[in-house]
């Protein structure tokens, strides 16, 4: 077998620094490494133009490589400072939205032209969407306890009792968040270290990543808009739980936020893998109900813990609102037919149709059974008739359900990030639907499955772009497509 060879440039695991010149699409910063071999490129996520980054070596070719992101020595020169405490989750916080939105844009239009082949992209771009507010938009937060802090000072970590997120670039490493971050509720967040020190007064220990074990390990918020009530879900194991009691920390909640509190859920989780709700462990309520009510273009929705819902709401109406508008450009191909909501979750989309069309049936698919449930209950709940609901695997419903098969001519798609599998993409063109509505929370699989569907006789007719999470690399498409 032939020996590898060495990379002239770089090694997998070295840390080095590097300039960031350029940015690509997903938030990768592009910075280069030039010596006698020449010029090597380096990516790094969650960086900009004009930062100095630490970054450690994580993958490397022939081509280029791709880096972790350990700190930024040197903020670029059009970051800005925020009042907020920095984290993770809004690396670009610094950065004026202004520029996030020409970054977002440049860098989608350029994935479109590179992996779906669409030259003349430019000319089908409709709208870049902004979202309503651009601070304090989200209305879940999922903060994790750690028996591992970071020591920013002497830039190590320590053992110390954490309630906040993960320290950027580890998994073992908690950094305390003690005050707004910005993305979530205000008062909330300043009163984070209040809670953190309910907890640690209580003597039981946070979880330890390394050793797998620990009693607190997350707390989970949920935030109305409409009623501005929080839903908490405190997940810890079971071990030590008699000593700790779930009703006072009820009491203790309602006297930091009074009638704000919609209720508390606990859940035990003793698997040591890192999400917050096991497959094996159980949910209860402590403290008041277990759902909160938000509002999406005047239709309610009830949100368990475990529902799926929009993270930003406010900007969800915008996105919903594009969505329904490229539906119903064409009336005709709405109107007396069948509508096809292909991994639809909770039936937003087909419930907003469903209230703006005649005598429309919209058929609703989606492989979460609990998602299924949850759509029904709301559309009984907004009194929106003519929606039948599936749960079920798209690929098999499409092959199951002939009796649907000649009265499509419209079909909204919003598929997870992994987009739309190759068998079922090729079910969706049999079809032949007039019109396809693609709502993307990851462009770069969207673009993808466009070559096959331009292969297949689509074409695009206009393309928005929808920023859900300002703040982050993530940007949301709608594309219309025409046969």
């Amino acid at each position: 077998m032939p020996k590898r060879e060495r990379n002239k440039f770089v090694r997998r695991g070295e840390i080095i620094e590097i300039l960031i010149e350029d940015y690509a699409f997903g938030g990768k910063g592009i910075g280069r490494i030039r010596n006698e071999h020449g010029e090597f490129v380096v990516f790094v996520p969650n960086t900009l133009p004009g930062q100095l980054v630490k970054t450690q070596i994580k993958k490397t070719s022939k081509k280029y490589a791709e880096g972790k992101l350990f700190e930024v020595l040197k903020a670029s020169d059009d970051e800005v400072d925020m009042p907020y405490q920095s984290i993770p989750g809004a690396p670009y916080i610094q950065l004026p939205i202004e520029k996030q939105h020409q970054y977002k844009k440049q860098s989608t239009l350029e994935l479109f032209k590179r992996i779906g082949k669409v030259a003349d992209i430019e000319d089908k771009f409709d709208e870049f969407v902004t979202s309503p507010n651009t601070f304090h938009y989200r209305n879940k937060m999922e903060y994790g306890f750690s028996a591992i802090g970071y020591d920013h000072d002497l830039k190590t970590d320590v053992d110390e009792f954490t309630l906040g997120f993960k320290k950027r670039g580890t998994w073992w490493c908690g950094d305390d968040l003690k005050k707004d971050s910005g993305l979530f509720d205000a008062e909330f967040e300043n009163r984070l270290k209040e809670i953190k020190a309910y907890c640690v007064n209580t003597n039981l220990a946070p979880w330890h990543p390394p050793k797998r074990e620990g009693f607190f390990r997350y707390f989970v918020v949920r935030k109305s808009y409409k009623t501005n009530q929080l839903l908490f879900n405190l997940v810890t194991t079971s071990y030590d739980l008699p000593k700790f009691d779930l009703n006072e920390f009820a009491k203790f909640l309602v006297e930091l936020f009074g009638d704000r509190v919609a209720g508390l859920l606990h859940t035990i989780n003793d698997e040591t893998g890192d999400r917050t709700i096991a497959t094996t462990g159980s949910i209860s309520l402590v403290y008041g109900d277990d759902k909160i009510v938000e509002e999406l273009l005047d239709l309610n929705f009830e949100i368990s813990m475990k529902s799926f819902f929009q993270t930003n709401p406010k900007c969800a109406e915008k996105l919903y609102t594009k969505v329904v508008d490229y539906a119903l450009e064409n009336k005709d191909a709405v109107d007396n037919t069948v509508v096809l909501d292909l991994f639809c979750g909770t039936g937003t989309i087909g419930q907003i149709i469903a209230n703006k069309a005649e005598n429309t049936k919209i058929v609703g698919v989606d492989i979460v059974a609990a998602a299924i449930k949850d759509a029904e209950e709301n559309a009984k709940r907004n009194g929106i008739e003519g929606l039948k609901f599936y749960a079920a695997d798209v690929g098999k419903f499409l092959t199951e359900h002939p009796e649907y098969t000649n009265k499509i001519r419209t079909i909204i798609l919003d598929p997870a990030r992994a987009g739309i599998a190759p068998k079922t993409l090729k079910k969706i063109i049999n079809l032949n639907a007039e019109r396809l509505v693609y709502v993307s929370c990851n462009p770069a699989t969207q673009a993808r499955d466009t070559e096959q569907l331009m292969a297949s006789g689509y074409t695009i007719k206009k393309m928005s772009l929808v920023d859900q999470f300002p703040h982050t690399a993530h940007i949301e498409t709608v594309v219309l497509f025409e046969k």
